[in-house]
Formats: structure tokens, C-alpha cells, sequence
């Protein structure tokens, strides 16, 4: 072929190249726009416009003066874009991004809603393309809850850390001081008891330890079965008698329900016991402490009452924390681990159940456990259960009506 041949194929080549770019293309697109179409009654303008407009991100698209070409109504939600114009550390994030080509990592605040507390803000600033350098996108997640998990772990780890260290240490101490006086049998009963209690303690810890990362989710509860509920409020009562009559306390019951809840017998009595053992703790000497049953609707309401120190409102809704301790110093005295309550508050949830507190300083406390009741189908010929008051004094018919 000469060269003027190849030259014209050269051409003739080029030229279709550019007649398929200019026809065909266009028409493959909008043959493609027009599928879309058909299936969905949008085009693909819109399914984009509305992609971006219902993401959970904050979208927003900026150029080179600051200006927000398109933005999402999260963008807004999440602090990224305040009337139009890009959030300051946003805007900082975006130059760099126009500087260098390279995404950029930002992290933004939002001012909290009414009720609600703060929130907190991972955004990307990004090149919208790698052929375009007119334009930035951001793009901004709530991570509010991670951050909030983080923290949490890291206080978790703080806590526990701490409430290890203290009866390690002490047993540490008490062994060198009972090195030091190994021939005085008095000296070494002495330390020798406080070793054994400050041991007890550990032990304690690390089994609420061990439950309270199970009842988290780290282990799946077994298979429920149905529980009778007089035997979760007798068994709970034995585990309470030593603690009991060491402080003088008097716990009084009231009659067997005839109650039942689908559960975990040894989750429910471990809870029960340690609203018990709370309650004996926080009370003085000779004072009562009552436990009562009721059916509340479709709910059991198991309730432990006492007469003791009571505690703030400002108190009341942190005390199911892990750790937390209205009274360290009291705390410290009855070798509580400061996982009882929390403990109580996750067996519930993990019942369907839920645990209420009322409380005045001065007064005392209620702590009620509720769990969702157990139902049987019987026979028209079957007593129905009977429903106990709190004073033990009232029965009901089959009806529900008071007899």
C-alpha cells in the first residue's frame, strides 16, 4: 500500500471514530436514559438528584471560590454547609484538596438539638473526578455512636482496670504485713482475714465481670424456660440471709403469686439477689427491706423496697451504670463491685423487660424488675392464677375482677 493509501485509510478511520463519538455514542446514552426511563418513570438526572437527596451522608459540592453548587438537606443537618456556605474547617479541608489532588479528612460538630447531645462528624473532602479540578465534594458521616462506643470502651477499660488494681493491691500489702509478723497468731488472723475478703472481692469483680459481657452480647442467652417466679423471689431471699443478718436487716415477703415468666432461672435470681443485696447495704441497721409481686398488665413486677439512705435525683439515672457509685466511700466499706445494678439492668433487657427506680434521699428506694408474664392456653375448667397485691391481701376471680 503506498503511502498516500495509508494516509486516506489514516483518515477515513479518524473520521469514523469521530462520527461514531458524535452519533453513535449520543445515541447509546440516551437509549440508555431512555431504558431508564421506561423502568422507573425517571431519568437519570433525577435517580441521581435523588440518590444524593436521600443519603444518610451529608453530600455537598463545592468550587474553587466557595461557592456549594449542590448539597443534600443532611449536609445541612450534619454542619457541613450553613446557609449555602461551606463550614469553616469543611472549607479549610476543601483548599487543601484543590492544593494537592489528595483526599482530606475533616472533622466537624454540630451544634446539638433540643434534648439531644452533640454530635460528632467524620467528613472526606475529595476531587469530584480525576479529569476534573473545578469542583470538591464532601462527604460527611454521623459517628456520633462510634465515638460514643469508643469512649465508652476506653472509661470500661479505665474502670475496670482501677477496681482490679485496688484488691490486688491490698492483698499485696496485707501479705507483706503479715510476713512481718509471722509468730503473733493474732496479727496473723487479722491479715489474714482482710487477704480473704479482699480475695472474695476479686473473685466477686471478675464473675460480674464475666456476666455482664455475656448478658452484652458476647454470648447468646440459653434456651428461656418457663420460670416460676415465688422460686426466683425464695431462691434469692437464701443467697441474701448471711448479708442480711450480718447488718441487722429484716426482709419481709409478700404471699406466693402463682406467677410465671419465660427466662433464665439463674440470670433472674442473680438479679433479684443483687437488688436485695443493694438494698441491704444502703440501709441502716434494723431497718426493713420488703419484696413484693405483682401483675402489671402483661408485665411481672418483681419490687425490692427499703428505708435506707435514699438517692438524688441527679443520681437516679446513672446509677445502672457499670462503676458508678452514689457513695464510694460506703461502697468501699461493703465490698461492692459497682456492677450489681448493671448487672440487674441488662438481664431485664435481655428479657424484654425493663427495671424501674424510685427513689427519695432520706426516705429510701424501689427498685422493680419487670419481665413480661407467662401465659398457658387452659381449659374453661382451670383455676385462674392468682393475683397478689402487694400487701399479700387481694385475690381475683376468673373474670380479673377482685373477689
Amino acid at each position: 500500500m503506498t503511502v498516500v493509501g495509508s494516509v486516506l485509510l489514516a483518515i477515513a478511520a479518524t473520521a469514523l471514530g469521530v462520527v461514531i463519538g458524535l452519533v453513535v455514542l449520543p445515541s447509546l446514552r440516551a437509549r440508555r436514559a431512555e431504558a431508564v426511563r421506561a423502568r422507573t418513570g425517571l431519568t437519570v438526572s433525577e435517580v441521581l438528584d435523588r440518590v444524593v437527596e436521600s443519603s444518610e451522608n451529608g453530600i455537598a459540592v463545592v468550587d474553587r471560590f466557595g461557592d456549594v453548587v449542590l448539597c443534600n438537606p443532611r449536609a445541612e443537618e450534619l454542619g457541613v454547609v450553613h446557609e449555602r456556605r461551606m463550614d469553616a474547617r469543611a472549607w479549610t479541608a476543601v483548599q487543601r484538596v484543590f492544593a494537592t489532588r489528595e483526599p482530606v479528612e475533616v472533622v466537624l460538630g454540630a451544634d446539638a438539638r433540643p434534648g439531644r447531645a452533640p454530635m460528632a462528624v467524620i467528613g472526606l473532602a475529595r476531587p469530584l473526578g480525576s479529569d476534573d479540578d473545578r469542583f470538591v465534594v464532601v462527604e460527611a458521616a454521623d459517628e456520633s455512636e462510634r465515638v460514643r462506643l469508643d469512649a465508652t470502651r476506653r472509661d470500661f477499660v479505665a474502670n475496670v482496670s482501677h477496681e482490679l488494681k485496688t484488691p490486688v493491691g491490698a492483698m499485696a500489702l496485707l501479705a507483706e504485713a503479715l510476713l512481718e509478723s509471722p509468730e503473733d497468731p493474732e496479727v496473723v488472723r487479722h491479715f489474714a482475714s482482710r487477704i480473704l475478703h479482699e480475695s472474695t472481692r476479686l473473685g466477686s469483680l471478675v464473675t460480674e465481670l464475666i456476666a455482664l459481657s455475656r448478658l452484652q452480647g458476647a454470648e447468646a442467652l440459653p434456651q428461656l424456660d418457663v420460670v416460676d417466679v415465688d422460686d426466683v423471689v425464695a431462691e434469692a431471699l437464701r443467697r441474701s440471709d448471711l448479708s442480711a443478718e450480718a447488718a441487722g436487716i429484716a426482709v419481709t415477703v409478700d404471699r406466693p403469686s402463682g406467677l410465671e415468666v419465660k427466662g433464665d432461672r439463674t440470670l433472674l435470681v442473680t438479679a433479684l439477689s443483687n437488688l436485695v443485696e443493694n438494698a441491704i447495704a444502703y440501709s441502716p441497721a434494723g431497718s426493713p427491706v420488703s419484696v413484693s409481686r405483682a401483675l402489671r398488665t402483661d408485665h411481672v413486677e418483681v419490687s425490692v423496697t427499703d428505708r435506707g439512705i435514699g438517692i438524688p435525683l441527679e443520681h437516679q439515672e446513672r446509677v445502672f451504670e457499670r462503676f458508678f457509685r452514689v457513695d464510694p466511700a460506703r461502697s468501699r466499706v461493703t465490698g461492692g463491685t459497682g456492677l450489681g445494678l448493671a448487672i440487674v439492668k441488662h438481664v431485664a433487657a435481655n428479657h424484654d423487660g425493663g427495671v424501674r427506680l424510685w427513689s427519695r434521699p432520706g426516705t429510701g428506694s424501689t427498685f422493680t424488675l419487670r419481665v413480661p408474664v407467662h401465659t398457658e392456653d387452659v381449659d374453661d375448667e382451670a383455676p385462674p392464677p392468682r393475683l397478689v397485691s402487694t400487701d399479700g391481701s387481694t385475690n381475683r376471680s376468673r373474670n380479673g375482677e377482685p373477689r
